[in-house]
């Protein structure tokens, strides 16, 4: 199967589609529909946010920025096919995985449960909740307009590690210790669906007949939770996990129209600023070295092109009712090596949006079991994880190691709700003032805001181990700014911002003293800078290849395993 289109006068046909186009859309496809459905079944299954809202209005919208991105990287292929006179291969998009996950947790979550708690109905919390979403995506697309133009300077002022490291973070405690909960509360399933994927993704061991491991993991986990799931029945027993039902045909059609309902919640979706921020400039860089990877093998994207497209369809996206961004994913050279060209995005695209318009992701959550599921983003969290380190040298892996604690002190958060006993902490502490910093406000406060903490502290201890002391001190003091105004290490459960003089005596411990103590050791690495020791040049060591931060990259740990193994040889720089 080919198609062929006149690109210019000279007679050059540019052939969009291949047989190779149809692995490729497998691979990107399915990456995104699994990222819709545990999206889905975060905000349905753990926050129990109504499904009319879910699938009938942020779906919608979410699904039809994939589309529009898509569309727009297929027109750029033929275009560069005119330009270079050559077949060239799309570059893919697709949700961003990390932010994705992320945002659901700490953006629209937390916001639809602060709804409910201030009185209103699960609906209109839900609806308020949405409008909130909307707003994120406007901010975070309007961001990453301005990333078009300051991506490469970014990439450069900010040290590596802490880039990478605050990513590697919501690997490791968003996508592997929360899917990895849901793997063990239905292991039967959930166990050899991961065995699977660790099998053929991390062993790197091929299958039978080389079939995608990923595809393999959700088929044979789903029949697994069928078959034992009606022999439990039968017996009276439990075997996976969960009451066993079968699925409802239940669709919920929803079409992407325009609406201003982001205006409801531009207001409190500034206190979601330090989360949205971060997961941008991580996918503006991301975008910087896509591109420069397709560009090493033969495609010449422009890269303020391929930065404006992904802001574009971001906040299209928001705009039409979404609630996750977008991105353009890692492995461009390895679906070139795969013959793909311009069809795999096309297809893409389309399959996305018309699931999310039909409401086709409804029917999958309630089908296929989140345990078959869970596996996959819990690969991606090990891969980011791996890929943290692989691009960072080897005196930095500390940074990046510490850049992991916030995100762990957001699973505790997430987990252990301190929110509802808020309160009653406060006049507890009013009362017997033994100790402000009790942990139970320490664990939430160092949660707020842990994206933009953990890339501060990743970089600020690459430049002390690097002997760059002033630098070091000057993000010490942006961290003593951030966390006095609750940008960061927000008192208020919520995550908002204050004057801390508005705050009662116990919350104050928290902006004054945090700020205090950053600032302090901002002092101190400044004072420390001017010693002879500090002077030194610290021991050589030979440089980890440079390597780009893996965000949507998460993205295509799910493409097939023939992807995955033919990426290593393609790309001939690392790239999100």
């Amino acid at each position: 199967m080919s198609s062929s289109e006149n690109t210019n006068s000279g007679g050059f046909r540019y052939q969009w589609m291949t047989f190779g186009d149809l692995n490729g859309f497998f691979g990107v496809m399915f990456d995104n529909v699994t990222v819709l459905a545990f999206l889905a079944f975060i905000l349905t299954g753990i926050f129990d946010m109504p499904g009319d809202i879910v699938y009938g209005k942020i779906f919608p919208g979410t699904a039809f920025g994939v589309l529009v991105g898509d569309a727009i990287y297929t027109w750029l292929a033929f275009v560069q096919a005119k330009r270079q006179k050559k077949n060239v291969t799309a570059m893919p998009l697709g949700l961003d995985t990390p932010s994705t996950i992320g945002i659901a947790f700490t953006v629209l979550g937390p916001a639809f449960i602060g709804y409910k708690n201030a009185g209103m109905t699960p609906d209109t919390a839900a609806l308020h909740t949405w409008y909130v979403g909307m707003a994120c995506m406007i901010y975070c697309g309007l961001f990453k307009v301005a990333g078009a133009f300051i991506g490469g300077w970014l990439s450069k002022i900010v040290p590596q590690a802490g880039l990478v490291g605050s990513l590697a973070g919501v690997g490791i405690a968003l996508l592997c210790v929360v899917p990895m909960l849901e793997i063990m509360s239905n292991p039967l399933v959930g166990l050899v669906a991961l065995g699977l994927i660790l099998y053929n993704m991390v062993a790197r061991i091929k299958l039978p007949g080389n079939m995608p491991s990923v595809l393999m993991a959700v088929v044979i986990g789903t029949v697994l939770y069928y078959v034992f799931g009606a022999v439990g029945s039968s017996l009276g027993v439990s075997l996976v996990g969960l009451k066993f039902a079968t699925p409802e045909m239940d669709l919920h059609l929803g079409l992407p129209w325009p609406t201003l309902g982001f205006v409801h919640g531009l207001r409190d979706g500034l206190m979601y600023l330090p989360v949205i921020i971060p997961f941008s400039i991580l996918t503006i860089i991301g975008g910087v070295n896509v591109t420069e990877s397709a560009r090493l093998a033969g495609d010449n994207y422009d890269t303020k092109e391929i930065l404006w497209v992904e802001a574009a369809s971001t906040l299209v996206a928001g705009i039409c009712g979404g609630v996750a961004q977008t991105t353009p994913y890692i492995g461009q050279p390895a679906f070139k090596k795969m013959d793909c060209r311009a069809g795999y995005t096309l297809l893409t695209g389309l399959f996305v949006g018309f699931c999310g318009i039909i409401g086709i992701i409804k029917f999958i959550v309630d089908a296929v079991p989140t345990a078959a599921l869970a596996p996959i983003l819990c690969f991606v969290g090990i891969d980011i994880v791996v890929q943290a380190f692989a691009c960072c040298k080897k005196s930095h892996f500390p940074a990046v190691a510490l850049a992991f604690v916030p995100n762990i002190c957001r699973v505790l958060a997430i987990k252990f709700d301190y929110s509802s006993g808020y309160q009653a902490l406060i006049e507890q502490l009013t009362a017997d003032p033994g100790r402000y910093l009790d942990e139970k406000l320490v664990i939430p406060a160092m949660a707020n805001g842990f994206i933009l903490t953990a890339m501060m502290w990743g970089a600020f201890l690459a430049l002390m181990i690097d002997r760059r002391l002033k630098e070091c001190s000057v993000y010490l003091f942006i961290l003593a700014g951030l966390s006095f105004f609750g940008i960061i290490h927000s008192v208020n459960p919520n995550g908002s911002m204050y004057i801390p003089m508005n705050l009662s005596p116990v919350e104050q411990a928290i902006p004054y003293q945090f700020a205090l103590g950053y600032a302090l050791l901002g002092l101190m690495m400044f004072a420390l800078s001017f010693t002879k020791e500090a002077k030194e040049a610290p021991e050589g060591e030979e440089e980890a290849a440079p390597a780009a931060v893996e965000t949507a990259a998460a993205s295509e740990a799910e493409a097939p395993a023939e992807v995955k193994l033919e990426k290593a040889e393609a790309e001939k720089a690392p790239a999100v």
